[in-house]
């Protein structure tokens, strides 16, 4: 029976056929389409702002309309949605194909998606038929013209059969030693041609880890036992020797410097191979944020020396870019920023990026708004490539409720990949600076050795669903005018975890804490205590509301703190999501936190969910407020709270 029929012969299928069905199921399933849009209309985050559907038709020739319907009596809810996503007639029927041969050609790849996805879902008797004005697909002359009304009538009829699992296993060659079902394949498993073909790629890949560039599939071999609804499986392996690394060549470089790029991935010659190594190389040199694209790939066979040549081909970005953003709450005002950068300025992935801020339009008069800018430099592997060396300076002229506030601040350092889940980092900073806060008018002149160091196995910055982070940060530092010196800690974790297997429900949880030891409150410069309070700490509360106040009932900071917050996310669809939270805090002049006037805010945010990370707006209650505390805070931003 041919492939897009989606049957298999009785006992001994051609085992040959199937293997290609699953390679099918494999391509179909990662293919994704972009369309270009009509200069005549925009979207944006999926909404239209301007333009028609008949502005984005204009370039197609002869548009012939179609509505599709789609029958799977036997199919249920699950799998329905499944052949749904996979029919790109469903998802294009908004949208005219060119013409008869258009539609055709369509329904003709519809077929082969629907019955890969079938494969995919372990339903290897599945038989999909298209009709089109009422005819079979097969029926359909080559050249069939269908005239008559629109939209063309298209029905989509799939009998999903029952579903398979997994029989008879068995890994030959250089992978009998192995044991299948520690890559997925148990007898009255998961039979989908994706866990095949995830079983394969990680017994090549756990043979790569031994050293192994070569180790590939060499035979497969899978029969449908239709009495049964087993699939039968036997996996031919060839592990191929061990090696070192070759040459690295890189491909596509322009205004990068070649030999540099060469040098980021790290693949020293003769260094044993390892595919974790090829990965981390990959991942370097895409975080240089020089590259749109970076692919890497082992050679074909070893060199004369035994060891394989890695190819590099990369694909370069514009060097230049700018960007604007904001963020907004009743408490603290609106904030509108604006940055320009240069990611190769040299040619070795050097960047510079210039920063300004201007904060509290709206809670201040102008004379108090707050005014932040700076220019940073960066070099990338100054001591290996896994080193960054950092230069900035920054002004800021600030007028919180705790004080005001003008600063010029500068410092170079280093920080250090040590994997891809930790970080550290080490600063030199001198930092000059003007406060008046509630222990009167001062200057400083106050250096510092700021050290960090930063553990994250998230599975997603910009939106994690599990995995946690963890930071510790140690700041010794000597005012050169007063002679006070003292030492700064602070400590902060995040954890989550997906509380089912979609992630539509995600726990968050934050957790931060800080001590100064060393000197008294009046002789810490009021910008370098703590504070509480505001959109990324306790919500509900104004920006540094929470902590001892002066008698005028003004912040003065403290000396440690302690902050926690809990969220529940919830994904209400693949975009939009609810989050209802609550956070605590406090701030004490002492340097251990005494617990003794906790502040508690609860609320619920709304997130749209982009690529560039979610848009969030967060409402929140103060619980229990005190004298001059708000009665509620909005706060509106980009990402989520933590």
């Amino acid at each position: 029976m041919p492939a897009y029929e989606g049957q298999m012969s009785k006992g001994t299928a051609p085992r040959r056929a199937l293997s290609r069905a699953l390679l099918l199921a494999l391509a179909c399933s990662t293919v994704l389409a972009a369309e270009s849009a009509s200069a005549a209309a925009f979207e944006i985050f999926g909404i239209k702002l301007w333009g028609s559907s008949n502005d984005e038709d204009a370039d197609i020739v002869d548009p012939l309309r179609y509505a599709v319907t789609i029958e799977a009596p036997d199919a249920d809810k699950d799998l329905l949605k499944k052949l749904e996503n996979a029919s790109s007639l469903k998802a294009d029927e908004d949208r005219p194909v060119s013409g008869s041969l258009g539609l055709l050609a369509k329904a003709r790849s519809d077929r082969e998606q629907l019955v890969a996805a079938l494969y995919a879902d372990a339903r290897y008797e599945g038989v999909v038929t298209i009709t089109i004005q009422g005819k079979a697909l097969d029926d359909l002359p080559p050249d069939a013209e269908f005239s008559g009304p629109q939209p063309i009538p298209v029905v989509i009829s799939i009998a999903s059969g029952p579903k398979f699992t997994l029989g008879n296993i068995r890994l030959e060659g250089d992978a009998a030693g192995l044991a299948s079902a520690d890559f997925g394949l148990i007898a009255g498993g998961d039979a989908g041609s994706g866990a095949v073909l995830k079983a394969e790629a990680l017994i090549v890949r756990a043979l790569k880890q031994e050293g192994r560039p070569l180790a590939r599939i060499t035979d497969r071999q899978v029969v449908a036992e239709h009495n049964t609804s087993t699939l039968d499986v036997t996996l031919t392996v060839a592990a191929g020797p061990v090696a070192g690394y070759g040459d690295t060549t890189v491909e596509g470089t322009e205004k990068v410097d070649r030999e540099f790029t060469e040098y980021m991935t790290g693949l020293k010659r003769g260094r044993q191979y390892s595919p974790d190594e090829i990965d981390d190389a990959r991942d370097r040199l895409l975080g240089l944020e020089v590259f749109n694209s970076v692919t890497l790939k082992e050679a074909d066979s070893l060199d004369a020396d035994g060891n394989i040549p890695i190819g590099v081909q990369v694909s370069e970005r514009k060097p230049r870019y700018f960007g604007v953003g904001g963020t907004f709450s009743n408490t603290e005002g609106l904030g509108l920023e604006g940055y320009w950068g240069h990611r190769n300025l040299f040619g070795r992935a050097e960047k510079v990026r210039i920063d300004g801020k201007i904060s509290g339009i709206g809670s201040n008069d102008l004379s108090e708004l707050n005014y932040n800018a700076g220019i940073m430099f960066e070099k990338p592997g100054v001591v290996g490539p896994a080193s960054k060396f950092i230069a900035s300076v920054k002004t800021v002229l600030e007028h919180p409720d705790a004080y005001d506030h003008f600063s010029v601040k500068g410092s170079t350092g280093l920080s250090y990949e040590i994997d891809k889940k930790q970080t550290v980092s080490a600063e030199i900073a001198l930092d000059y600076s003007r406060i008046t806060d509630a222990f009167g008018k001062h200057k400083y002149l106050i250096a510092s050795i700021p050290l960090q160091y930063v553990y994250d196995n998230r599975d997603n910055r910009l939106n994690p669903t599990s995995g946690f982070r963890v930071l510790a940060y140690a700041e010794p530092s000597y005012d050169i005018m007063s002679g006070a010196a003292f030492l700064k800690l602070k400590g902060e974790g995040s954890a989550y975890q997906s509380l089912d297997t979609a992630s539509k429900f995600v726990l968050a949880e934050r957790v931060a804490l800080g001590s100064i030891v060393g000197t008294s409150l009046e002789h810490v410069p009021a910008d370098r205590r703590f504070y509480s309070g505001g959109g990324g700490s306790v919500r509900g509360y104004a920006y540094q509301g929470i902590g001892p106040k002066d008698i005028d009932n003004q912040p003065i900071g403290g000396l440690s703190f302690f902050e926690t917050s809990v969220e529940m996310r919830i994904a209400l669809t693949d975009t939009i999501g609810i989050v209802p939270f609550v956070d605590a805090g406090t701030v004490s002049t002492k340097s251990t936190p005494d617990f003794s006037d906790v502040k508690v805010g609860a609320g619920v945010g709304l997130r749209y969910i982009t690529p560039f990370g979610p848009l969030r707006i967060d409402a929140a209650l103060p619980l229990n407020r005190d004298r001059g505390d708000p009665r509620f805070g909005i706060y509106a931003g980009i990402g989520q709270a933590f």
